[in-house]
């Protein structure tokens, strides 16, 4: 199975594929590392930002797309634009969980990675994308043994 993991920020969705088969995870290399909207007032920017991320997972045979969930109100909240990109990724017609931050840090906790950050190929920006990644992977695997 491929997961997408996603962390938006301000107008910019990071984003970290990774893959677990046969018992083994693999970070498949990726021609994006982030897709930005422009102009999240106009249509078109987020009609743009709907058909590169969707030929995105199209073209790395993406199974699902797990996003951390951001708060709607209150200091921390996610911005606007943020959440209309939401709403485009969950358009793609690919399964999307959102999944909390609490779950992540528990998910970590409890199933560390094997492997050292530094290790993947990816940059510092990708890690809270590959960690929500890896979080649903987890709750997957785990699920089956219950």
């Amino acid at each position: 199975m491929r997961v997408c993991g996603i962390e938006l920020k301000g107008g910019e969705a990071i984003i970290s594929l990774l893959s677990y088969e046969g018992d083994t995870f693999n970070v498949p290399e990726c021609r994006s590392r982030s897709l930005t909207v422009s102009n999240s007032a106009k249509t078109e920017s987020i009609k743009e930002f709907h058909f590169a991320f969707t030929k995105l997972m199209e073209d790395y045979k993406v199974d699902e797309v797990a996003l951390i969930e951001r708060e709607q109100k209150g200091k921390l909240a996610g911005s606007a634009t943020s959440f209309k990109m939401e709403a485009a990724i969950q358009l793609c017609g690919l399964p999307v969980h959102l999944i909390s931050p609490v779950a992540i840090k528990e998910q970590l906790k409890r199933n560390p990675p094997m492997v050292d950050f530094d290790g993947l190929d990816l940059k510092r920006f990708q890690k809270s994308a590959f960690e929500v990644a890896y979080t649903l992977h987890n709750q997957r695997i785990f699920a089956k043994d219950e």
